[in-house]
């Protein structure tokens, strides 16, 4: 790829708050924890541009953190992409013990949910009898 093909393809700071959702901020904040794999270039104004690939890998993060993985976690994990081949028994371990918490976040919101949808047809019940008896109100 020629350096003018890089160019055209590389985005400034805003295009990719736009594409992933993320803040200018908060891209700026990725970039100075280290959560990126790869150093932003820099435009010789020292402008940043970003990659497709660091579009991706920011997809990735914004997902992992959405999940709430901790931060700690998502810049080891980024930390050991940057080294390269050799980790990745490590980086799945990593990825699926996340995995393992999200599920139990799941179950956990799942066992609300079921609550939840009892209350809704227990007051959808009484509404359609007209009764409040069986309710909890205040006692007095």
């Amino acid at each position: 790829m020629t350096n003018s093909e890089a160019a055209a393809q590389s985005l400034s700071i805003g295009e990719v708050a736009e594409r992933t959702g993320l803040s200018v901020h908060a891209l700026r904040f990725y970039e100075r924890e280290g959560l990126l794999v790869a150093p932003v270039q820099r435009t010789s104004g020292g402008r940043r541009r970003y990659t497709p690939f660091d579009v991706e890998w920011l997809l990735v993060c914004v997902k992992l953190r959405e999940s709430g993985m901790p931060l700690a976690d998502l810049k080891h994990f980024a930390e050991l992409v940057r080294h390269g081949p050799g980790n990745e028994a490590e980086r799945l371990h990593l990825l699926d013990t996340h995995r393992q918490r999200v599920d139990a976040q799941i179950q956990a919101l799942e066992e609300c949910r079921s609550v939840i949808t009892w209350k809704v047809a227990v007051y959808t019940e009484h509404l359609a009898r007209g009764a409040a008896e069986g309710l909890w109100a205040p006692t007095t």
